[in-house]
């Protein structure tokens, strides 16, 4: 497996051309799942965001099943979604693992979407939050009207160019008339929980923008607050997204990540493990413990 990281690709901005070796640009042999193409098929790449943890989970899930049909996996790590989509719909990354097309990424997919093909979705009930501590007494976004002080007057976010991001700046602070109370602070997913870390352990109040699923939910025991208006989206289903024309010439890897659905429990635990019980660097000996587990939710013949 080869891993590589990305992240001067965002000062070329989400038009700019990734430099990455994918499934329609391996110099391999022909793989029998080309179907016909003359491309080869023996390396999949596959293009994430390490700060977003269901694309990290979900991606060294691929790996190692990937690798167990025999491909060559390399793991593309970016900082932002916009390269990622331009990437994927150049054909220089072959799979984004965990995309929100729906609703949080659908401006993307109206710029890109001609060029990327669904494989299918695994999870269907994710959802955009705004959360509080379970400590903090109040239950609805439409609490924190008149309560900035309590916050110092912040929504602590995540990356700039999450749709997350835009969907609290856009959507969720004016319909709530927000505008004039809160200001939303955007950093990283990594710089958010680290602030919200700190913030529990002191007991103090903290507003963060958030989603399901997450691993922090449960590690901070985080509160939705309630969504009376709407103004965050309705839940929707995380997806595998390929390049134009990869289940064409990958046959076999779409068919087995075309297959893949995960539940509530089965998703919870393989997040868990990546990021809480092993950790970074540990991530494949998280994925063999998981599938010892769930040795029935994405097989493979190995034969």
């Amino acid at each position: 497996m080869t891993k590589r990281n990305l992240t001067g690709v965002l000062a070329l901005g989400a038009a700019a051309t990734l430099v990455l070796t994918g499934c329609g640009a391996n110099d391999g042999g022909s793989d029998a799942a080309d179907g016909g193409s003359g491309e080869s098929c023996d390396t999949i790449t596959l293009g994430f965001l390490p700060s977003w943890t269901d694309g990290l989970s979900t991606a060294y899930l691929l790996e190692n099943r990937l690798e167990a049909l025999g491909y060559d996996v390399e793991m593309e790590t970016l900082t932002e979604a916009g390269p990622l989509y331009t990437g994927l719909a150049q054909g220089d990354v072959d799979i984004y693992p965990s995309a929100w097309p729906e609703l949080t990424h659908a401006s993307y997919m109206e710029r890109y979407g001609d060029s990327i093909e669904d494989l299918g979705a695994y999870y269907d009930n994710a959802k955009l939050t705004i959360a509080v501590p379970s400590y903090v007494d109040i239950d609805s976004i439409e609490d924190l009207a008149g309560n900035a002080d309590r916050f110092g007057g912040r929504i602590v976010g995540i990356e700039p160019g999450a749709g997350l991001t835009a969907q609290t700046q856009d959507s969720m602070i004016p319909a709530y008339g927000l505008e004039d109370e809160y200001e939303l602070i955007t950093s990283s997913t990594v710089a958010m929980t680290t602030e919200l870390s700190n913030a529990v352990a002191a007991q103090e109040d903290i507003v963060v923008t958030s989603w399901r699923p997450f691993w922090a939910n449960d590690a901070y025991d985080l509160k939705d607050l309630e969504d009376p208006k709407g103004a965050m989206g309705e839940p929707e289903s995380l997806h595998f997204l390929g390049t134009e024309g990869f289940s064409a010439r990958c046959a076999e890897a779409a068919d087995l990540i075309g297959g893949i659905r995960l539940d509530d429990a089965e998703y919870g635990t393989l997040e868990d493990l990546v990021v809480n019980e092993y950790g970074e660097g540990r991530e494949a000996e998280a994925i063999e413990a998981w599938l010892e587990q769930y040795p029935d939710v994405v097989p493979v013949d190995e034969s």
